[in-house]
C-alpha cells in the first residue's frame, strides 16, 4: 500500500533546499535559545510573546495533523482549546473558593492541580471531539465544515450565557495551577520551558503516529477511501481516533492558554478564531507537522510588528496572507526545504 499510493516524486527531492531534520534543529535550538537571547538584550517581553506563539503553535499542530493527513477542515479548534481552558478555570474557582465541583448525587472535589486539571481539559475537549466527530465525519467536503462550524457555534454560545463564569465578558483564572512544588508557573521563563516541553512532545507523539500505518491510513483514506476499504480498513474508525486526538491535544493548548493570561472568554471559541487557526496551517505549509508552527509563528510575529505600526494592520495582514497563499502553495515549510505534503 505504501508503495503506489505515497511514493515521491524526483522533482520534490531535486528542489530541496534545507533538509527537514535541519529545519526541525533550527527551529527547536532556537526556542530553547530564546530565554538566553532575550536576557542578553534585555528583551523579557520576548518570553511572554513567543509563549503566546507557542500555544498557538500547539493548536495549530493539532489541527494540522487532520487537515494535512485526513484531510478534514475543522472549523471547531478553537472551541475544543476553550472548553479545555473553561475547564481549567471552573476547576480553580471552585478549588479556591472551597465549593465542591459536583454535589449531587454525591459529593467531588476540585483541585488547581496542573497534574489533575490539564488531563481534565483534555478529557473534557476529546469527548467534545468524539461527539462532535461520530456525526460530522460521516460528511464529507462543505458538509463536514459546516457542521464543525455549527457545533463550535453551539460551543460558543453555551459558554456565552455561562453566566456563573463571566458569561460574554469571559472571567479570570483564580490562580494559575500547581504543580506540587515542582515547578512555579508564575515564573514566565519556567512556564516558557513547560510550553515548549508540551509542544514538543505533542510533535514527537504525533510524528509517531504519522509514520505508523495509522498515519498511512488516513492519508489512504484522503487519497481513495474506497480503495482503503477494499484493503479493509475502516477509514471512519481512523478518522475520528485522530479527531479525538487532535481535540484533547487542543483542550491542553486551552489550558496552557489559560494559565498564560490568567483570563478566557468565549470570543477565543468564534468561529473567527479557528479561521485563524486554519490560516495558520495552510500558510505554514499542509501536510507536514512543521509547517503549523512555521504558520503560527509567521501570522502571530506579524501580527505583532504590524500592530506597533498602525491599529489598521489587517489592511497590511490581508494582502500579505493572500500573495503567500497565491505564489507559495506549499507553504513556508515548502518555501524552506524544497517540499511539498507528506515530506515531514
Amino acid at each position: 500500500m505504501e508503495l503506489f499510493l505515497f511514493k515521491p516524486s524526483g522533482g520534490q527531492a531535486s528542489a530541496r533546499r534545507l533538509p527537514s531534520w535541519a529545519l526541525l534543529v533550527i527551529i527547536g535550538a532556537g526556542l530553547a535559545l530564546l530565554p538566553v537571547l532575550t536576557h542578553l538584550i534585555d528583551a523579557p517581553f520576548y518570553i511572554t510573546l513567543f509563549s503566546r506563539i507557542m500555544i498557538f503553535a500547539l493548536i495549530a499542530l493539532s489541527l494540522g495533523f487532520i487537515l494535512g493527513f485526513a484531510g478534514l477542515v475543522c472549523f471547531g479548534q478553537a472551541a475544543f482549546a476553550g472548553v479545555g481552558a473553561y475547564v481549567v478555570l471552573i476547576m480553580s474557582d471552585h478549588a479556591a473558593n472551597g465549593v465542591p465541583l459536583v454535589e449531587w448525587p454525591f459529593a467531588i472535589g476540585s483541585s488547581s492541580s496542573a497534574f489533575i486539571t490539564w488531563p481534565a481539559a483534555m478529557l473534557a475537549s476529546g469527548l467534545v471531539a468524539l461527539v462532535i466527530g461520530l456525526i460530522a465525519l460521516r460528511t464529507r467536503g462543505v458538509y463536514f465544515i459546516m457542521l464543525t462550524l455549527a457545533f463550535a457555534q453551539m460551543i460558543y454560545f453555551f459558554f456565552v450565557n455561562l453566566d456563573a463564569y463571566g458569561g460574554e465578558d469571559g472571567a479570570s483564572l483564580a490562580e494559575r495551577s500547581s504543580t506540587a512544588g515542582l515547578l512555579d508557573l508564575d515564573d514566565k521563563i519556567v512556564f516558557y520551558y513547560v510550553t515548549f516541553a508540551i509542544l514538543a512532545l505533542a510533535y514527537i507523539i504525533l510524528r509517531k503516529f504519522v509514520d505508523s500505518r495509522f498515519g498511512m491510513v488516513l492519508r489512504g483514506g484522503r487519497q481513495n477511501e474506497r480503495r482503503m476499504a477494499a484493503l479493509g480498513y475502516s477509514c471512519f474508525r481512523y478518522r475520528l481516533v485522530a479527531f479525538v486526538i487532535s481535540g484533547a491535544i487542543a483542550g491542553l493548548a486551552g489550558a496552557l492558554m489559560v494559565n498564560h493570561g490568567k483570563f478566557i472568554s468565549p470570543s477565543f471559541m468564534h468561529w473567527v478564531r479557528s479561521s485563524d487557526i486554519i490560516a495558520m496551517v495552510v500558510l505554514g505549509g499542509t501536510g507536514n507537522l512543521m509547517g503549523p508552527i512555521l504558520g503560527a509563528a509567521a501570522i502571530l510575529g506579524l501580527e505583532d510588528v504590524l500592530s506597533g505600526y498602525t491599529e489598521h494592520w489587517h489592511l497590511i495582514y490581508g494582502p500579505l496572507l493572500l500573495l503567500c497563499v497565491l505564489f507559495a502553495r506549499r507553504g513556508l515549510y515548502g518555501i524552506l526545504t524544497g517540499k511539498g505534503a507528506d515530506n515531514d
